[in-house]
């Protein structure tokens, strides 16, 4: 499982966090990663990392609520790496999120978070998707949120767009299977991915209800990424897996 020699990924968001260490992941099973995020520095940082650990990586800074900019991050992908295999849309607005009543969510701020969360992963996908269709192959990795199970109160502009990005998945899923692109999407649970993200105090409050009674860190997301991007999940497709602990039984 995770035999990914010879393929190119593109990991979303990735200049810290979760994303990291999913581009230390791919990398180490033997994709070739460019690291794409809207710091720029960050990217640049986590892909020289890479490159001085002996994988081949590149960087790329874009907005992924622009299409033009999510077009240059792809042929920088295609130009520095190969033709793209593997997409994991990672990206997202979360950690400066502001927690507040759905009728105090100003329509700019609705707006804002539906376009980056769920719009810029479509827009990832529609980038790379017509390469995936040309060689009739490619995995696509959205990446959810256990939110949209729990129904996370005071975030109704972040549920409902991680909730459209399931839906995304499974139209994508139904859509272009016949064309050998396998999409699939991994929901994560409240993740140590940085003090700044996620304090660990507010970690610790979300261990009630977990099976698995400990916080969970990025290093428990990465097999489930591995085996969706991998030839192991090769008859697999329009489906979610949720790592969180046995918080949400799905």
């Amino acid at each position: 499982m995770g035999e990914l020699e010879g393929r190119v990924a593109i990991v979303t968001g990735a200049a810290r966090g979760i994303g990291t260490a999913y581009a230390w992941a791919l990398a180490g099973a033997g994709a070739a990663v460019l690291v794409a995020d809207l710091d720029g520095e960050g990217a640049d940082r986590v892909a020289e990392e890479l490159r001085s650990a002996g994988f081949r990586a590149a960087s790329a800074g874009f907005d992924q609520a622009d299409w033009a900019s999510v077009q240059a991050m792809v042929r920088t992908a295609e130009e520095r790496l190969g033709q793209v295999d593997i997409l994991v849309n990672n990206a997202s607005l979360y950690g400066t999120l502001r927690r507040q009543a759905a009728l105090e969510i100003e329509p700019e701020e609705w707006e804002r978070v539906v376009r980056v969360n769920l719009t810029g992963p479509f827009f990832c996908c529609r980038a790379v998707m017509p390469g995936m269709v040309e060689r009739g192959y490619g995995k696509i990795v959205n990446i959810a949120s256990g939110a949209t199970f729990l129904a996370k109160n005071r975030l109704a502009h972040y549920v409902a767009a991680k909730s459209g990005v399931l839906g995304l998945t499974r139209a994508l899923a139904r859509e272009y299977g016949p064309r050998g692109i396998r999409v699939n999407s991994l929901s994560p649970g409240s993740t140590d991915s940085g003090a700044e993200i996620a304090p660990r105090e507010y970690l610790e409050t979300r261990l009630e209800g977990r099976a698995i009674p400990r916080i969970e860190t990025p290093d428990d997301l990465v097999g489930a990424l591995l085996f969706l991007c991998s030839p192991a999940s090769d008859f697999m497709t329009g489906q979610n897996l949720v790592v969180d602990g046995g918080v949400v039984f799905n």
